[in-house]
């Protein structure tokens, strides 16, 4: 046979033995004799082994990483990302925050000190700096969250176990522009990925953003970092909830340039530290602080902890799949990953009162963005994803006299000149001068062509500044792939108590002296493009509720979804009802057993949490 694409030919002969190891004399000397043969080889077998290891981790704490473990339904959907070959693999990330425990022994073997420098000390080394009552342990919590090593025995696995990971200790002093935009500098052509989970103080009277340097450092980031693909900044979205914060007065988690990430408990409800905002893109899980399961991760000392929660816990999850998503494509540019993001982020379980479709069909909530992100679903759109066109930007001033807001305020304003370039949207910018008697009493919403309203901002009651909003930037990602053409109305309104009026009654509370609108998006159709979730034609048939109960091409049936591994507490079983008829499902482990390779007790191959694991009987013992 002809090899394809190459100038050899593969000769099979009865006089050679298909495993023979030596050559076949006779043969040989015939082809070495003949000039029309430039080069030939007898091909032998050749002992290769695959080098991927089982899906589900050995390590110790894994049985308590119920987020990624299969014990919530649905999870992050990790393992079946894993399944898949994806672990970071070539992905360098590194973690913004109070230092790195480099030598933590589920860490070191992917540490990487070229993503690692220290701002605060000015020196390479990102260890954090010890004290009575330790509390720079944030960065080391957050990077083994990504990228703890797997297999070894020790705590828990990361999203992303084979990815590279660095440390910057930047907060553990005095924190300057300068100092966040060395940060967010730092190594741009090495590192592909920076986590954040810092910002403004989340008190809920707090109006701040990145200073000039910092945001000079975002744009030079995602227009230069990694090739000209961008680099990917994921941040925290905020732990204000309880002050009735809103995460769209932030300006790190409010730029285009992040990928704003909320927190949901593992029963679909909304944490309180929780903040909403429409920049939040997507959601992953986290915990509260009084929860009996939350966050596995590395500390301080060398130790395992299960007590870490906040959104800070939140964002390096997100990080951590994003980095699966670039080992499956290398290509994928800044605003690439947010398409593939909200195309893999689903409402699922995720409780709120706000959850409302958008022009484009997609469920959009201020506190989830698309929902709760999925790793399976991100890699495989990540990758089969070609690319999006270039970014096209149209900015229209909608104010060209100041208005008096009064108690309420309605501008609307045509954008059809915007429609010749943009053709689907991506995020969309209200940029705000205003004054106001008492700022936190204005709740400020925008409604675009196709009907969906996004609420900028909501009431802050502690927010009782009078120095309104001056140039102030809003960012909603909630009319992602609409078409912007047609009018555009903005609502600014008094939702505060009735004391919030002038000193004067004559007087208006404030005045609008500008507003502009900034739509960005491409001249792609993008809604016709297939979702990630059409794409999977591997179930063969389904029962009367739609559940899958046979799946093709070596998947196993699990809980009426097709996987090609099965998750813990499982086993892969072929059910042959006949010779012809072998489906193979995901059969239970005896209740023992964490993982196993059948359904009696003595088939166990790792235990749950606290349980020993005996190798001769291969059962599991109480402690």
């Amino acid at each position: 046979q002809v090899m394809e694409g190459e100038p050899f030919y593969h000769f099979g002969h009865r006089g050679g033995r298909q495993r023979a190891l030596s050559r076949h004399w006779g043969w040989h000397m015939r082809l070495s004799r003949d000039p029309q043969v430039l080069w030939f080889e007898q091909q032998t077998l050749k002992r290769r082994s695959r080098r991927g290891t089982a899906v589900v981790p050995t390590d110790p704490w894994f049985p308590r990483q119920w987020y990624m473990n299969n014990d919530v339904h649905p999870d992050l959907n990790i393992l079946t990302a894993w399944s898949r070959g994806y672990t970071g693999l070539g992905v360098v990330l590194t973690v913004l925050d109070d230092g790195l425990e480099k030598d933590h022994p589920d860490l070191a073997a992917n540490y990487d000190p070229l993503a690692s420098y220290d701002f605060n000390s000015n020196d390479p080394d990102p260890q954090p700096r010890y004290s009575d009552k330790d509390k720079n342990w944030h960065g080391t919590r957050c990077a083994g969250e990504v990228a703890a090593v797997a297999n070894n025995g020790i705590c828990g696995a990361g999203v992303a176990y084979n990815a590279k990971i660095g440390g910057v200790r930047m907060l553990d002093g005095s924190i300057m522009d300068i100092v966040e935009a060395q940060a967010l500098s730092l190594q741009p052509q090495y590192i592909h990925i920076y986590s954040a989970s810092w910002g403004p103080e989340d008190d809920g009277r707090t109006v701040d953003g990145p200073g000039v340097l910092a945001a000079a450092a975002f744009h030079r980031g995602v227009v230069q970092g990694r090739g000209g693909l961008g680099s990917i900044f994921i941040w925290a979205s905020g732990n204000g909830g309880t002050n009735y914060d809103n995460c769209n007065c932030d300006g790190y988690t409010n730029s285009i340039y992040t990928v704003s990430v909320g927190s949901v408990l593992g029963d679909g409800h909304r944490p309180r530290y929780s903040e909403s905002c429409p920049a939040i893109l997507t959601t992953t899980y986290s915990s509260r602080s009084s929860s009996k399961v939350q966050i596995v991760t590395t500390d301080l000392h060398h130790r395992c902890t299960d007590k870490h929660t906040g959104t800070s816990a939140s964002a390096p999850l997100a990080a951590g799949m994003v980095a699966l998503a670039l080992e499956a494509n290398p290509a994928l540019t800044w605003r690439d990953l947010q398409h593939l993001i909200i195309r893999a982020s689903k409402p699922a379980h995720l409780q709120a009162e706000d959850w409302a479709e958008n022009g484009v069909g997609r469920r959009v909530s201020h506190y989830y963005g698309y929902g709760l992100l999925d790793a399976g679903l991100l890699v495989q759109a990540a990758a089969t994803w070609t690319g999006t066109r270039p970014q096209e930007k149209c900015s229209v001033q909608a104010v060209q006299v100041p208005r008096d807001i009064g108690s309420r305020l309605i501008i609307s304003t045509d954008v059809s000149s915007c429609s010749e370039s943009i053709r689907s949207l991506e995020h969309v910018q209200v940029q705000l001068s205003l004054s106001y008697s008492r700022r936190g009493d204005l709740l400020v919403a925008l409604s675009s062509p196709m009907g969906t309203t996004s609420t900028l901002v909501t009431v802050r009651p502690y927010d009782t500044s009078q120095d309104g909003y001056q140039d102030w930037t809003f960012m909603s990602t909630h009319f992602w792939d609409e078409n912007p053409k047609g009018i555009w109305t903005l609502l600014l309104e008094n939702r505060g108590d009735d004391r919030n009026t002038a000193p004067c009654p004559l007087l208006s509370p404030g005045q609008l002296t500008s507003f502009i609108l900034h739509l960005h998006g491409t001249d792609e159709d993008m809604p016709a493009r297939r979702s990630a979730a059409t794409a999977t034609a591997e179930c063969l048939r389904r029962d009367e509720q739609g559940a899958c109960v046979e799946c093709g091409s070596s998947l196993y049936a699990h809980h009426g979804s097709c996987l090609s591994y099965c998750p813990p507490r499982y086993y892969g079983h072929a059910r042959g009802a006949s010779p012809r008829d072998t489906a193979r499902v995901c059969a239970s482990c005896h209740p023992s057993c964490y993982t196993c390779q059948g359904a009696s007790a003595n088939n166990c191959t790792s235990c749950p949490s606290g349980h020993t694991f005996q190798d001769v009987t291969h059962t599991c013992q109480h402690p």
